[in-house]
């Protein structure tokens, strides 16, 4: 059974499929060839379009369209799922992130303010605020492949083609456009200059 908190405000198509014990919140719209797994809760103002949510996923007030979300993960608030991405079981997606047409392993970590694009992200990965995937050039879009157990640090830039190897790790606020080798840290920023202001 469906649990409706205010059916009369809620949108969803005729082709939609839904799984018992699934909670939908008012202003939810849910269209096209959507699948909404069992015990999955799915809060207001939450977009879904041909998209795949596997069981007990939460969303929380976020955009998907044309995905597939794995269970038991958790998406949102304000995260924008756009098309062509394939996000597998454990995952957390937070506030403010942007993704397209990438892979995200099972177990990995995309906490909040962070563009994922044209990406491949492996297993218990964990992906700092303020991290971007620079994956277009202004004339063709290019491929960033992080490997299982990486951490890439807060703030830090990924200029695509670029590969981070297994339990690697990017320093906070690091430009990387070299490919950073398996169980190595990469920091890639100049080095902090203090002036004195007392005869300004």
């Amino acid at each position: 059974m469906i649990k409706y908190i205010d059916q009369n405000n809620t949108y969803i198509d005729a082709e939609v499929t839904i799984g018992d014990n699934t909670i939908i919140y008012p202003n939810v719209i849910i269209e096209g060839n959507s699948q909404i797994g069992k015990n999955c809760i799915i809060h207001f103002g939450t977009y879904i379009k041909d998209s795949i949510i596997e069981d007990n996923t939460t969303i929380y007030n976020s955009f998907i369209i044309s995905s597939q979300i794995g269970s038991n993960s958790q998406i949102g608030p304000f995260a924008h799922i756009r098309a062509n991405n394939i996000i597998e079981n454990n995952v957390h997606i937070g506030s403010f992130v942007e993704i397209k047409n990438s892979n995200i392993n099972e177990n990995s970590k995309i906490s909040h303010l962070a563009y994922v694009g044209d990406s491949s992200i492996g297993k218990k990965v964990n992906i700092g605020g303020g991290v971007i995937t620079a994956n277009y050039d202004g004339k063709n879009k290019y491929k960033t492949d992080i490997k299982d157990e990486a951490f890439i640090g807060s703030n830090a830039t990924l200029i695509a083609p670029v590969e981070v190897g297994n339990k690697s790790y990017v320093a906070a606020g690091s430009t990387i456009d070299k490919n950073v080798p398996d169980n190595n840290l990469a920091i890639a920023r100049k080095h902090q200059e203090n002036k004195n202001r007392k005869n300004r």
